[in-house]
């Protein structure tokens, strides 16, 4: 009788858990409404959305390759699968052009769709749901006056158990807090409107901060470096390798145009933002990169001596007494294709390519950067058509990539070469030749 009794208390038990998860999970539908007509918005909050919407960077996410804007289509890389950005233009059918502002403002602020479902947190509403009421009513303002476009993403491609939605109502027990951004009375105005933009709308946790095996942000190491489509997010906080201190001018101009001589060019998923800030009010990027700055802070005598220590190597390269052979290697390819213009007597083209032993991508943790950086090159950002540099994905075999990469690592920085070299490059020409 006691087994009978343990098992269907247990039964109870699990029967009641189920039940509150499924009213945790719930979530009312928001009935549809007649597209808004767009002679309504006041043509100031369109203006003032269609910047906020730079800022958060929508048209990047939710624009797939030769698409239309903010049709949706782009695919996602996570651990977890693919996940296809949605139309956000108003087109009544496959777009949000039957959302009201209360669903939208829901969907944003608390990734729920209109219909009830969890919107997985691809979407950093983790992030969004610190942007004012006001804010995100001017953004809508703006995407429910653009041209509506007749377009379904493809589905996401989640395996089992990833593809129930309910599941996210756990995750956001576990890791989602809800709450505007609250101003730090001990900060100045600038760094409290940098702050908002950088931990809300702007987002840049969601790449630059790493995340746990549930895929949320880890907290403990805010902007201590992440991960995003192929690439690695360099570290914001004081854990940067940065060879060189970045100071709150360099990077307000870094993100303004997309490029500074003392550090380099955005690139990799990088460059559509810096471009996005370009577009923007420069008060707004100067406030990020004062937040950004203070963060990371003031340069130190170690960073300094690093470099000069790298410097003083590199200026050896030509000499070829390294005891490695594939150093030795690199050191050659390295003459040919990487010094005319990375080396101050070089200057052969138009474009100035910055001093590596200034360079992040050669002191960074991982060595993807650097391997999509020689394969694939750098376009430039829109501020600076200059910026470029070509891709050697169909001049250099994996092999000399590896050699290459080597040789710069260990004549440009004081780090340990990487492991498994041959592996990254591989995976990087892998992924380019596929489109990620």
């Amino acid at each position: 009788m006691w087994l009978m009794r343990a098992l269907l208390g247990l039964l109870g038990a699990t029967l009641v858990g189920a039940a509150a998860f499924v009213a945790l999970a719930w979530r009312s539908e928001i009935p549809a409404v007649e597209p808004p007509n767009k002679a309504a918005f006041d043509p100031a909050l369109v203006t003032r959305g269609a910047e906020l919407t730079m800022l958060g960077n929508c048209n990047v996410c939710h624009t797939k390759a030769d698409g239309r804007a903010y049709a949706g289509g782009r695919g996602l890389q996570t651990p977890f699968g693919t996940i296809y950005a949605t139309n956000i233009t108003p087109d009544p059918d496959t777009g949000i052009g039957r959302w009201s502002e209360a669903a939208f403002l829901r969907a944003v602020r608390e990734g729920v769709r209109r219909d009830g479902s969890h919107l997985y947190p691809a979407f950093p509403y983790d992030h969004f749901a610190k942007v004012s009421e006001g804010d995100l009513r001017a953004i809508y303002a703006f995407l429910m006056t653009r041209e509506a476009v007749r377009a379904d993403p493809p589905a996401n491609v989640l395996p089992f158990p990833f593809s129930m939605r309910t599941l996210i109502a756990a995750w956001k027990l576990m890791f989602f807090k809800v709450g505007e951004f609250r101003p730090d009375p001990v900060l100045s105005t600038e760094l409290n409107r940098g702050a908002y933009l950088v931990e809300g709308l702007a987002h840049c946790g969601a790449c630059h901060t790493p995340r746990n095996g549930f895929g949320a942000e880890r907290n403990e190491a805010y902007l201590g470096g992440g991960e995003t489509e192929g690439w690695h997010a360099p570290a914001l906080n004081a854990s940067t390798t940065a060879p060189v201190a970045w100071t709150a001018d360099q990077l307000f101009h870094f993100l303004r145009n997309g490029y500074v001589p003392a550090h380099g060019v955005a690139a990799g998923p990088m460059r559509p933002v810096a471009n996005n800030l370009g577009a923007v009010a420069e008060a707004d990027v100067k406030a990020i990169a004062a937040y950004v700055a203070a963060i990371v802070g003031p340069s130190t005598a170690g960073r300094g001596e690093r470099l000069g220590r790298a410097g003083a190597s590199g200026d050896q390269h030509s000499s070829g007494s390294h005891a490695d052979g594939r150093t030795a290697d690199g050191a050659a390819i390295y003459a040919g294709a990487c010094a005319p213009c990375h080396e101050p007597t070089g200057q052969r083209f138009s474009a100035r390519g910055i001093p590596l032993a200034s360079s992040q991508l050669v002191t960074s943790p991982e060595a993807r950067n650097l391997a999509h950086v020689i394969l694939e090159g750098i376009a430039p950002p829109q501020a600076s058509p200059a910026a470029m540099m070509p891709g050697f994905a169909d001049t250099l075999s994996d092999a000399q990539v590896v050699a290459l990469m080597t040789y710069l690592r260990s004549s440009f920085s004081d780090r340990p070469i990487w492991k498994d070299v041959e592996d990254t490059v591989r995976q990087v020409r892998r992924s380019a030749a596929e489109g990620y």
